[in-house]
């Protein structure tokens, strides 16, 4: 019976190891963290303001013969021997999963580097100085950012928020949206420096490049993601970002059967276009898992994989009283408010070409149901 190793025990590792089982091979997963896969967004939001049990996060699993190794960091691995690395043991494999994810991103500037929010571990560290009456720093003003801003103005937190571009969550939004939250992120008492970069930090706080100087009790770093590819180095892969699969996720540049899933897969999607991306949503860790284990099962099995994989993006962010729901790619359109106002409950087209490409509600949720099924129809 074929073998197959996932490297990576988040969402889209499970998924894709508990396709491969269900069709009859044997699974190993090799995951870097000591926790079975649990569900991430909950620890910006949920999970930050009432507390993190990691137990409570862990998805339910179909099989339990699975083979789980945690704890584990993948160091290197040979394509040609079929062999995966992981410290001081060896790992041979008739097909692979690539499912190592994503880091958070480090600015590169002179100082102690701030905390990041990625793991468990970290969600318990932070949340154990998210007292009342503490000063927040958060370096970043994307969605991890602005959901912790939000959460720790709720825990009675004094926050500020810095971050390069001019509106938060400028680029899935655009900038009128992104103002829109800007204002209410200020009605609940943030503070925002925008439109400048850190030119140095410090153990309490940072200064930007204009001089000012910020200090925090807390500051957390949330400016984006790394994939993680160095493991994967000298086999002749294209790792420009994350790791290039063709639209069935099956990893291009390499005879042996192997398929990448989640946030680390940059594949083209028939229902936009024909460039392959990278994207962060989180259901693209359910829906290529599933895939990747249909194509990488056909290929041990010595046939073609066939279909035509049309995901489609979703996302939400729950802060303070306002849920925003998206679907599609919003970040490759031009924004247009087509019901509400900006400032309130409202949707938001996202035109390319005069086409929808994606669209973005504000407590509007029951609303954009009619959008999953007509955006990249065509």
């Amino acid at each position: 019976m074929s073998h197959v190793v996932v490297v990576g025990a988040g969402l889209g590792g499970l998924r894709a190891a508990e396709s491969l089982r269900a069709q009859g091979f044997d699974v190993t997963v090799i995951g870097e963290e000591p926790y079975l896969p649990y569900n991430r967004p909950p620890l910006s939001k949920e999970s930050l303001k009432g507390g993190v049990e990691v137990e409570g996060l862990y998805f339910r699993r179909k099989h339990e013969d699975i083979d789980w190794r945690l704890g584990a960091a993948v160091t290197g691995c040979s394509l040609a021997s079929r062999v995966v690395e992981v410290d001081d043991a060896a790992y041979t494999f008739d097909g692979l999963v690539i499912a190592s994810g994503i880091r958070p991103r480090h600015l590169p500037v002179a100082g102690p580097q701030p905390p990041v929010l990625r793991t468990v571990d970290d969600a318990l560290r932070l949340r154990e100085r998210l007292t009342p009456g503490a000063s927040l720093l958060v370096i970043g003003a994307g969605f991890i950012g602005c959901e912790v801003a939000a959460t720790a103005r709720q825990l009675g937190c004094e926050v500020t928020v810095t971050a390069y571009d001019a509106q938060p969550m400028m680029r899935p939004l655009g900038e009128h949206l992104g103002a829109a939250m800007r204002e209410h992120h200020e009605a609940h008492g943030v503070q925002f420096h925008l439109g400048v970069g850190v030119a140095e930090f410090h153990a309490d706080g940072a200064t930007l490049a204009d001089g000012t100087r910020l200090t925090a009790d807390v500051a957390i770093e949330a400016v984006g993601s790394v994939p993680n590819v160095e493991w994967l180095h000298g086999n002749n892969l294209d790792l420009a970002d994350g790791v290039l699969t063709d639209n069935l996720m099956r990893v291009l540049g390499t005879d042996v059967p192997v398929v990448a899933v989640g946030d680390i897969a940059r594949f083209p999607n028939p229902r936009f276009d024909d460039v392959p991306r990278r994207i962060e949503h989180w259901n693209l860790p359910t829906e290529t898992g599933k895939r990747a284990g249909q194509t990488l099962g056909a290929l041990l099995n010595g046939e073609e994989p066939t279909g035509d994989f049309r995901p489609m993006p979703a996302f939400w962010s729950d802060q303070y009283d306002i849920g925003l729901q998206s679907y599609g790619l919003p970040g490759i359109g031009e924004a247009t408010l087509v019901d509400g106002e900006w400032s309130g409950d409202c949707i938001v087209e996202y035109l390319r070409d005069g086409e929808v490409v994606g669209v973005v509600g504000v407590n509007r949720t029951k609303d954009l149901m009619d959008y999953r099924k007509s955006i990249g129809a065509s």
